[in-house]
């Protein structure tokens, strides 16, 4: 019999009805409560680690979660992760960059409503992801709908329906049908996994809209040691900005283009506005990442070096099937 850790961190899943609204109360133990018999597939042990609005949730959590899997990795067949659904992607996306080359699963669900809710699908999530952890799978997934996602490539599309994530520019990975795991894309070779310590957290997105201000470039840009600025379509910077962009630049700024289109991806080459900032100044690229892929695998980029080739190597390398270019 396989052995899970739960490891529960708040979110709607283990939310009670409150006078100001919905907020976590519920303990991993009360959780496993309203599952019919999960014990006879697998061996739970449950902790407690954080009890969070994910609002609220920063990359010092993820830290905290990454260190506990590593502390634990020895212990568990697998690992299941209990978070709000608002910066699930991003947290995903993190321990991604943090675990790499799990050889056992990591898996992070959550609900649009409370589990002790009359209809609710936190059950059935909470369920799925379980079976999914006892399935002998690897990687870090979100597992949401009967969905298995890659933890770099969801994205929250819906706020209230039970369909919430997408797998964005990449196919899903599996789902789960009547308590089966039924695999469409295979990991890997297996290697021996590593985890990651340092993530920098002094990274900021920019989305860029018709008359922004300039100066909103080197505003936001001093500010951080990396910089995603989100464009237009296939990406481009207005002329206006060029001057500011360099500022940036000169002053020893990572920056990237990314997108704010949320399929197929960016491709700066396209178009002159997009063109000429790529080749002279040597920008990096989102292509086809999340947002939420891009923003964190840049924090955990800068928190391993400062070189620019490093950080382009880094950066560009394919890691829980974040990009394809």
């Amino acid at each position: 019999m396989k052995k899970i850790l739960l490891l529960s961190t708040g979110g709607t899943i283990a939310s009670r009805k409150t006078e100001q609204g919905l907020a976590p109360k519920l303990t991993p133990e009360e959780l496993l409560a309203f599952l019919p018999q999960p014990g006879s597939f697998c061996q739970i042990d449950t902790m407690q680690l954080l009890n969070l609005d994910s609002t609220n949730i920063c990359p010092e959590h993820w830290l905290i979660l990454s260190q506990t899997i590593e502390e634990q990795y020895s212990s568990y067949d697998g690992f299941v992760i209990c978070h709000g659904t608002d910066t699930l992607a991003y947290t995903a996306s993190a321990l991604s960059y943090l675990i790499q080359h799990t050889r056992k699963p990591i898996v992070l669900t959550g609900a649009q409503r409370p589990i002790d809710a009359e209809s609710t699908d936190a059950r059935t999530n909470l369920m799925d992801s379980l079976r999914y952890a006892c399935s002998g799978e690897s990687g870090v997934c979100i597992v949401f709908g009967g969905h298995v996602i890659a933890g770099t490539r969801a994205r929250k599309m819906r706020t209230k329906s039970y369909n919430a994530f997408t797998s964005l520019n990449f196919p899903e990975l599996a789902s789960v049908r009547d308590g089966r795991v039924i695999r469409y894309i295979p990991w890997g070779e297996a290697e021996e996994p590593r985890f990651c310590h340092q993530l920098n957290t002094r990274v900021c997105l920019l989305k860029l809209t018709p008359g922004m201000p300039a100066k909103s470039l080197s505003s936001v840009g001093e500010l951080c040691d990396g910089l995603i600025i989100e464009s237009y379509g296939v990406g481009g910077i207005p002329d206006a900005y060029l001057y500011e962009l360099e500022k940036l630049i000169k002053a020893g700024k990572t920056i990237v283009m990314a997108t704010q289109v949320p399929q197929e991806g960016s491709d700066l080459s396209v178009y002159q506005v997009g063109y000429k900032i790529k080749t002279q100044y040597q920008l990096l690229e989102s292509y086809d990442m999340t947002l939420e892929s891009t923003v964190t695998k840049l924090m955990w980029v800068l928190g391993q070096t400062n070189e620019p080739q490093e950080i382009r190597e880094l950066f560009y390398s394919t890691i829980n099937f974040d990009i394809l270019f």
